[in-house]
């Protein structure tokens, strides 16, 4: 049967699997225990698959007992553990999100008990845990029926009227009508000079004091303020005397973890929405402190605590793969690229000119009669001992007498040559970001480039008595020598960021999906430099991107390839074809690809439970 959304693992299902060393300390198993085995590994593969993974774990764990040597059904169990453990998470999710905490303690508690070192629920437990606490807080400062928190240090001055209803049928000035009413529940109105003296009709049936008071206050543009529990100051309804007769309370907001940028966005707010006029942001505490009213202070506090818990935070995990290939292949042969044309007679002339001593040594020696050239010629040609010439190489000669001529090719060399390589590269890493927050995530290298120089030492060597002076030794004269002309520089280095550059701004949008907005930068050495300052390649990739949170995408692909070939050969020969494949031929192939694989998982989204659905209101003439 497959694990439900609502369902609870048994304690059965508890139990951990068995260690390595436990199993290795058991009997090899039986013929009948390795095929009974099996079998519950089929069954439990098939509740796997039905997505029973407490079931599947039970299974494969009492297989794994049966045959300790097969570590399969270990490592199965094991699979089918975390699976449960995040069937139970997101089971604790929903749970939270529907205000049930009591089946997301049960679920966590379990997840907790199968994984305890699993970093979303030991973080879904410190939720649990805030959310408790705040529970308590808000029950330790509840309001009373007057509004006022029972954690106030003081309690506000409130008025006591009667409870009855009263009907009223006045006309008469507006200060004579303000003490009537109030006088007709039990309390006394002081009335301050700015009330105007103006003639209205004032007409209520069966109205309790609140109704009155505030009937009163639309019908004489007036508001009150109570100076103790049956007395009030009714004044005229101003900003200026409202900000001289209402009570001022003075808070302090912590909102630890937010930046300067954020505090101030809350001081706009308390300014333009709630029109309180002493705002003092503290971005080094992380604090706002206020003075307003109570009854606004509270409303603020409501509001921020909102914003606050509505907070989404988005969990990214970042895979960068990166592939390269370089191949190499240097095949063929290559013909000489030049042909010598001389006389024979001239080069022989000239050999045995630039070879006088040694054309003696042979003579004297008797190797050769001294008018026979062609024997001393054979002779130094065969001893090496013959510097230049062209008759060092092979020739082939043509023609007769004195115009015999030769021809001395170049040097043809043979290839048979392929350089190969590959290289792959995986880093993942996860980012944890709150929502329109900023991350950064570099991979590479620090360049150091020279930008300047200085030298603070003079090229002199000061005066060194027995070393410069009198006294100075054969061997400290070649160390003073090299010291006096080297005068040492001190470089000034800047350090230059080589490699990939990712930020990530995630944005939770209605529907739970993740607008990522991705600027990319990849900074690497052209192999160049000019000046002696290296040259830099720059790539640079920024754009938005809806992705959908538990879905890897591939949100950047670059590919870099490159491919040369260079023939040499003769002309003309080498380019006829299947005799071009002889010749020399170097072909150069490389291409290197980044993949940035992005999967956003929205680790909280109180969101998602509080909007309502979105309509259309149809204004179209048929409609009407």
């Amino acid at each position: 049967m497959a694990q439900t959304a609502n369902s609870v693992p048994t304690k059965a299902a508890l139990s951990a699997p068995a260690t390595p060393d436990q199993t290795t300390a058991k009997k090899p198993a039986s013929g009948s225990a390795r095929r009974h085995a099996a079998s519950l590994f089929l069954d439990a593969s098939k509740q796997f698959q039905k997505e029973d993974f407490e079931q599947a774990m039970i299974t494969y764990q009492r297989a794994a007992e049966l045959d300790p040597s097969n570590t399969d059904y270990r490592l199965a169990a094991e699979l089918a553990r975390s699976h449960l453990v995040t069937v139970l998470i997101q089971q604790a999710a929903k749970a939270r999100l529907l205000g049930d905490a009591g089946a997301e303690r049960v679920a966590l508690e379990q997840a907790a008990e199968l994984d305890p070192n699993n970093i979303q629920v030991a973080e879904h437990l410190r939720e649990m845990g805030e959310d408790a606490a705040r529970s308590d807080e808000d029950a330790f400062v509840k309001p009373n029926a007057g509004g006022r928190s029972t954690a106030d240090l003081s309690p506000g001055i409130l008025l006591e009227p009667s409870s009855s209803k009263r009907s009223f049928h006045l006309h008469t000035d507006q200060r004579q009508i303000v003490q009537q009413v109030f006088k007709a529940y039990g309390l006394e109105a002081t009335i301050d000079d700015s009330v105007r003296i103006m003639t209205i009709h004032f007409d209520l049936d069966d109205a309790t004091f609140p109704e009155a008071a505030r009937a009163l206050a639309l019908a004489t543009n007036t508001f009150y303020v109570p100076l103790d529990a049956h007395r009030a100051l009714v004044a005229h309804d101003t900003v200026d005397l409202r900000r001289q007769f209402v009570r001022q309370e003075y808070e302090t907001i912590y909102l630890p973890g937010l930046t300067a940028t954020e505090l101030t966005d809350v001081s706009n707010i308390a300014k333009n929405v709630f029109d309180v006029v002493q705002v003092t942001p503290n971005a080094a505490a992380g604090t706002v402190s206020l003075r307003a009213p109570l009854k606004t202070l509270n409303t603020f506090n409501e509001t921020v605590r909102q914003i606050m818990e509505g907070h989404s935070q988005v969990m990214l995990e970042v895979r960068l793969i990166q592939i390269a290939h370089l191949n190499e292949r240097n095949t063929g042969i290559h013909p000489p690229q030049s042909i010598t044309a001389f006389n024979v007679y001239a080069e022989e002339q000239s050999i045995l000119n630039s070879n006088q001593s040694l054309v003696q040594q042979i003579i004297s020696n008797g190797l050769a009669a001294p008018g026979d050239t062609l024997a001393i010629l054979g002779i130094l040609l065969a001893s090496g001992q013959v510097s230049g010439g062209a008759l060092t190489n092979g020739v082939a000669l043509f023609g007769g007498g004195l115009t015999q001529s030769a021809l001395a090719p170049g040097t043809a060399t043979a290839n048979f040559n392929l350089n190969s390589s590959d290289s792959r590269e995986l880093d993942m890493l996860q980012l944890r970001l709150g929502d329109g927050e900023a991350g950064t995530v570099r991979s590479g290298t620090r360049y150091p480039i020279q930008t300047s120089s200085f030298s603070g030492l003079s090229g002199s060597i000061p005066s060194i008595p027995g070393l410069t002076g009198v006294g100075t030794s054969s061997s400290l004269a070649g160390l003073l020598a090299n010291l006096g002309g080297s005068v040492p520089n001190v470089p000034q280095v800047e350090y230059q960021d080589l490699g990939m550059t990712l930020k990530a701004t995630p944005r939770v949008i209605r529907n739970n999906d993740v607008a990522l907005t991705i600027d990319l930068k990849i900074d690497a050495l052209a192999g160049s430099s000019i000046n002696g300052n290296p040259i830099l390649n720059n790539r640079v990739y920024s754009g938005v991107v809806t992705l959908r949170q538990g879905e890897g995408v591939v949100v950047v692909s670059d590919l870099n390839k490159q491919q040369s070939l260079a023939i040499s050969g003769v002309p003309g020969f080498s380019e006829i074809p299947g005799l071009n494949d002889v010749t020399g031929k170097d072909n150069q192939k490389s291409y290197a690809t980044l993949l940035i694989v992005i999967t956003p998982h929205v680790i909280r989204g109180p969101q998602a439970a509080g909007h309502s659905p979105m309509f259309r209101i149809d204004k179209s003439p048929q409609a009407r």
